[in-house]
């Protein structure tokens, strides 16, 4: 299956009506401590805004909410997979990403045939403080040689200029957090992303 190359994740479902019209395809959102009413409310929000402009939406750990509201993906950390229903996800006809740091969580993901792979962070990153400093890029080649045709999503600390080597080292997606929402042009800051993934 291909992806999109390039797979920005925001917080909230006005970062998606802001970017979505500049033509992203492939979209995480990630909220953090919301109430339920809140949250359900803001990943409706995105999925109707996903939909109407024909894109995937990624909803990172809210399986069950996913799955009510009918998006396309959910994401998974590792914590994630403890709790998480992977047979009903399927049965729901959710796609899955998982994300792994080390070989253990690779082995991990594999084992649930996962739609994609994410690795990270392949540069230092300041979003979320982590046991692991720095893949590499050695490391995205090693993981894309090991998963074969499964999608590999290079995360942490990638910018335009490092997306490139990390297509070049295997990966087939570049995903991006603060490197367009702490940007001073962050609109302009995703044209180009879109202009390195072409």
């Amino acid at each position: 299956m291909k992806l999109p190359r390039f797979y920005p994740i925001f917080d909230s479902a006005d970062w998606l009506a802001r970017a979505l019209p500049l033509g992203i395809k492939l979209v995480q959102i990630r909220v953090k401590d919301a109430a339920p009413d809140a949250l359900r409310a803001e990943l409706t929000r995105a999925r109707d805004l996903c939909a109407a402009h024909a894109a995937q939406l990624v909803v990172n750990d809210y399986w069950q909410q996913a799955m009510d509201l009918g998006c396309d993906y959910i994401h998974l950390g590792q914590e994630d997979l403890d709790s998480a229903d992977i047979p009903a996800i399927r049965r729901a006809g959710l796609r899955i990403g998982i994300s792994t740091h080390d070989h253990d969580e690779l082995d991990r993901a594999l084992a649930l045939a996962p739609d994609y792979v994410a690795l990270g962070p392949v540069w230092p990153t300041i979003l979320k403080k982590m046991k692991w400093e720095q893949q590499g890029l050695a490391r995205v080649s090693e993981w894309k040689r090991l998963i074969g045709d499964t999608p590999l999503i290079a995360i942490g600390g990638l910018t335009p200029e490092r997306a490139e080597l990390a297509f070049a080292a295997g990966a087939d997606v570049a995903s991006a957090v603060t490197d367009i929402t702490l940007n001073a042009d962050p609109d302009a800051r995703i044209r180009e992303w879109l202009r390195v993934a072409g």
